[in-house]
């Protein structure tokens, strides 16, 4: 069993304390994604997950042991970083061997494990050239093979497709994702791109300030964010955050009255607002339609072929954006009536929290 229990990690630097609290179990064979913008403290956790860092407070369990003291080569844990940190005079072979060596594997051994780890790569045909004739990718293909080949029970991945282009990273995050299926491992990733996150994930991990805001599923995420940062961070584009404020509260749900202009009632359960409160209505791009309701001052369009989306901003100013079907007609400086079901907003209070809401939809597996 590869389970991971972090339990109570702080860590702080002099003054500074930079991870609060941390709990989290990761279940055996899952794909868990740590996603936060930089300085969030996710690469500080996973180092300290890796016996890199030490922490202040807390204690790490994997497999059901307590490695909170144990050497990094004692915690059977294998980590892929940033950098490939390839050694450039050795070869493949030698590059996905070097561990073992370290370990004085038995050549026989040896060889097996380097081969089995190239098969699932698809490096076998590359095994006897060195780094510098590779590719980005195929370097780090190389990387992760010499992780494969210490059979950890648990993979650590360190924003290992951040030095890669846009349409490698597409490809890396397939490949990834399958050696996650044939490895059957546990496995904990890092990044501040939410796309890998939601791509990849089993479950996601969302930092900010050192404090876990929610974990859950892509989905879970997705459409039952906990907070407003956590709605805004997941999705892409943006959800559009439009300021309002309570008329009302009644069986209905709440009414709530947009500063830009218009009224909205929001299925959400009464005991979370009053009349007069401060509000956010969340409404998510891709939520948005042509009609009546609210007036977008277009400022740029981005037309990607079956979606155009429109930039803009509402009468109060409020910053929006709209997904719209590839053949909307949005132009730039003109208005555009726009209309959003009310089912499909979030509302947040003050506080960034998210109220509940009445009837929640259904979540794809």
């Amino acid at each position: 069993m590869a389970t991971l229990d972090l339990e109570n990690i702080s860590k702080s630097f002099g003054s500074a304390k930079v991870l609060h609290d941390i709990d989290l179990a990761i279940r055996d064979k899952e794909f868990v994604v740590f996603v936060g913008p930089s300085g969030c403290g996710k690469s500080t956790l996973l180092r300290i997950i890796a016996g890199l860092e030490e922490s202040t407070a807390g204690k790490i369990v994997i497999g059901g042991q307590d490695v909170s003291g144990a050497h990094p080569v004692d915690r059977g844990i294998s980590m892929v970083f940033q950098s490939y940190a390839l050694y450039p005079h050795l070869s493949v072979f030698e590059n996905i061997a070097f561990p073992l060596r370290v370990q004085k594997m038995g050549a026989d051994d040896l060889k097996a494990r380097v081969h089995r780890a190239a098969d699932i790569l698809q490096l076998t045909d590359k095994l006897q050239l060195k780094p510098g004739q590779l590719s980005g990718g195929q370097r780090q293909r190389v990387a992760i093979g010499r992780s494969i080949v210490r059979e950890p029970k648990v993979f650590l991945f360190d924003e290992p497709l951040s030095n890669l282009d846009a349409a490698l990273r597409g490809d890396m995050r397939v490949e990834l994702s399958q050696l996650h299926r044939e490895l059957n491992a546990t496995m904990v990733y890092v990044t501040h791109d939410q796309v890998e996150a939601m791509t990849m994930a089993d479950r996601i991990v969302v930092l900010n300030g050192g404090r876990v805001e929610q974990f859950g599923t892509p989905m879970e995420l997705y459409h039952h964010p906990a907070t407003k940062f956590v709605a805004g961070f997941i999705g892409q584009p943006n959800m559009n955050f439009v300021p309002g404020v309570v008329a009302g509260v009644d069986a209905a749900g709440v009414a709530v009255d947009l500063d830009a202009g218009g009224r909205l009632v929001l299925p959400i359960e009464a005991d979370g607002a009053a009349k007069g409160d401060r509000v956010e209505v969340g409404m998510r791009p891709e939520d948005i339609r042509l009609g009546e309701g609210l007036s977008l001052n277009v400022k740029v369009i981005e037309r990607l072929g079956g979606v155009t989306l429109a930039y803009g901003a509402l009468g109060d100013d409020t910053r929006f954006c709209a997904a719209l079907d590839g053949v909307a007609p949005a132009r730039e400086g003109e208005p555009l009536a726009l209309s959003i079901d009310p089912a499909a907003c979030h509302l947040f209070n003050s506080d960034g929290r998210v109220m509940r809401r009445k009837a929640a939809p259904a979540l794809v597996a």
